[in-house]
């Protein structure tokens, strides 16, 4: 049995999520704050911990099998992967913005204009596709401070919750693209058979994340109404209760189906609704 190599970040916004990730798949590992690797006890895994901008190469190169890493990042490298998986965290977008005085308000006007960024391949690809002729400035860090140096027009950058371009003066002129965590692996992968196990144990996780185990009681007069609108995994479960025309429906949920119908619920004449986290759903 071939034990895999997967590289995740060492420090910054995807670390600790991805490190939960793999606990919630039953993964039992230790130190990993004080390593730069550590072995999984109860599955032929090793987890690298490495800088995000080194882990689409070390996946491309096979030194790691497979990554944990944004999807911007990947695009930036030109890696030569395959995606296997979105992870549904580390969601952002890179967006242009410009000073909160500035003219800019058509995307020709950045023709001839400096753009600072840390992503230039991206950014040349967009203006490209756009043709604009913009002057790429790339920069290693805190590029938001580029515009008020004087050192560029506009910024090209992560976007999470926009509090760092207002702290800057700066404000969104145009998005580019979306990014997330994203699982990937070297090319031939694909079908090796710990990673489909792997991808098997994460996929479970990300299901139960995105529903919830709901419990209510009905009278039975009500029972086709509600289940109506409980569209779960299969066929809700109904249990009868002590009181007699009552019963228990027990269903799977997606969370944001659940908030949207839990009016209609009570209107059709749930009471008592209990919801539940889930742990894992095996399909």
């Amino acid at each position: 049995m071939k034990t895999l190599k997967i590289a995740i970040q060492k420090s910054g916004r995807l670390n600790e999520k991805s490190v939960e990730i793999l606990k919630n798949c039953g993964l039992s590992f230790e130190n990993y704050k004080s390593s730069l690797i550590a072995s999984v006890a109860n599955f032929p895994l090793e987890i690298l911990f490495l800088r995000d901008d080194d882990i689409p190469e070390y996946v491309q190169d096979g030194i790691a099998d497979l990554g944990i890493v944004g999807e911007n990042v990947i695009i930036e490298a030109g890696a030569d992967v395959s995606y296997l998986q979105p992870l549904g965290f580390g969601k952002c977008t890179l967006k242009i913005a410009v000073q909160n005085n500035s003219n800019i308000t058509e995307l020709s006007q950045l023709n001839g204009k400096a753009i600072a960024t840390s992503y230039p391949i991206i950014l040349q690809k967009y203006l490209s596709e756009n043709n604009v002729d913009a002057q790429i400035r790339n920069i290693s860090g805190s590029v938001e401070i580029g515009p008020g140096l004087g050192l560029s027009d506009a910024i090209f950058d992560i976007v999470s919750t926009g509090g760092t371009l207002k702290n800057n003066g700066l404000k969104p002129f145009k998005n580019v693209m979306d990014s997330q965590a994203v699982l990937i692996c070297s090319k031939g992968m694909e079908q090796n058979a710990e990673v489909l196990e792997l991808m098997q144990r994460i996929q479970s996780v990300l299901r139960a994340k995105a529903t919830k185990y709901v419990v209510l009681n009905v009278a039975k007069e009500n029972l086709q109404a509600v289940v109506d609108l409980l569209p779960g995994v299969k066929s809700p479960t109904v249990v009868p209760l002590f009181e007699e025309g009552w019963v228990a429906v027990h269903s799977v949920i997606a969370e944001q189906d659940f908030w949207e119908k839990i009016n209609s619920l009570k209107s059709a004449g749930a009471q008592g609704i209990v919801v539940m986290p889930i742990e894992k759903i095996i399909t």
